[in-house]
């Protein structure tokens, strides 16, 4: 996908476990990411992280306090410390796939999240979306507006 140079554009590297922010081809944020423990992959209910070229296609959670719960995409509280299975937190930004194989990305609520989990942050641990440190996700969310490009790899 051939995107501007002076577009924002977000990277993320499964095998670093790293996403990078660039505007005019220089990083402006970075990140120790968390995807999927299952690997990569496109099926439905497979728990795996898509890859591919994606966009930014909903923004969710403005204004909500740092470590807000959401369940169905709605906020509920503010996460006290309770175990969890895959806490979704502080913000939510929804990907869509614009690959013939990741096609089903949006439909598979695969997202960018914050997580109560931030010590498994830097190793595969998540049930197929990206996860990033509370701060870190409202950071990226602050960067990134609807329709921003996304290459996962």
């Amino acid at each position: 996908m051939a995107v501007p140079s002076s577009a924002l554009q977000i990277h993320v590297s499964i095998e670093h476990q790293q996403l990078e922010l660039l505007k005019d081809g220089d990083c402006i944020f970075s990140a120790p990411v968390s995807t999927a423990a299952n690997g990569p992959g496109f099926e439905e209910g497979s728990y795996q992280t898509p890859t591919g070229d994606f966009i930014v296609r909903e923004r969710i959670g403005e204004g909500a306090p740092l470590c807000t719960s959401f369940k169905g995409r709605l906020p509920r509280s503010v996460w006290n410390g309770e175990e969890s299975n895959d806490a979704i937190l502080t913000r939510i930004l929804w990907l869509e796939g614009l690959d013939e194989q990741n096609a089903n990305t949006y439909q598979r609520y695969i997202y960018f999240h914050g997580t109560h989990a931030e010590n498994m942050i830097g190793q595969p641990a998540s049930h197929g979306c990206i996860r990033l440190k509370n701060k870190d996700m409202l950071s990226l969310f602050d960067l990134t507006p609807i329709s921003t490009p996304v290459r996962i790899s």
